[in-house]
């Protein structure tokens, strides 16, 4: 009698377990589905270039500034390195048009740091002699100097008769 009760001891904790482990993934699983739908509420703000509407739903005052057709390219790799969240328009009332760099408002102090670079960069790009152009005056050179030379018709071979 005494094995018998063990046996339906052994088989019911046995069962006990198994369901366990089957509740428990299945609480699991709710638990993770019910986390992706917060975050899905949540949505994290956009950082980086993004659209005017992006970034007015930071919540926080937006400043602009006005920047010419080059240097797009230029100062977005600029804003990146400094973490600056920004959006581009372009004002195609005027002619030539005009493009206008908006940013959230507390990001000021950061925006004239990274406007500092990038301008003294420009002023360093501007100073260096473009290699290209040095390149051809040497070509130039180069083929004024060919011409100059003579050409030998004869060679003496140091051979006498």
């Amino acid at each position: 009698m005494q094995d018998e009760v063990n046996e339906k001891t052994v088989a019911l904790s046995i069962k006990a377990a198994k369901l366990t482990a089957a509740m428990l993934q299945a609480a699991i699983r709710k638990l993770l589905a019910e986390g992706k739908k917060q975050l899905d509420k949540q949505a994290l703000p956009k950082k980086g270039k993004q659209s005017l509407r992006q970034l007015m739903k930071h919540g926080t005052g937006v400043s602009n500034i006005e920047i010419t057709d080059e240097n797009i390219k230029a100062f977005a790799s600029t804003a990146k390195k400094y973490g600056i969240d920004f959006s581009l328009k372009k004002d195609a009332t005027e002619t030539p048009p005009r493009y206008l760099v908006f940013f959230k408002g507390r990001d000021a102090d950061v925006l004239t740091a990274a406007f500092k670079e990038f301008s003294a960069r420009k002023l360093t790009q501007e100073q260096k002699p473009s290699i290209r152009k040095l390149l051809s005056v040497f070509k130039e050179k180069a083929a004024a100097k060919n011409m100059e030379r003579s050409k030998v018709k004869k060679k003496d071979r140091g051979q006498e008769l």
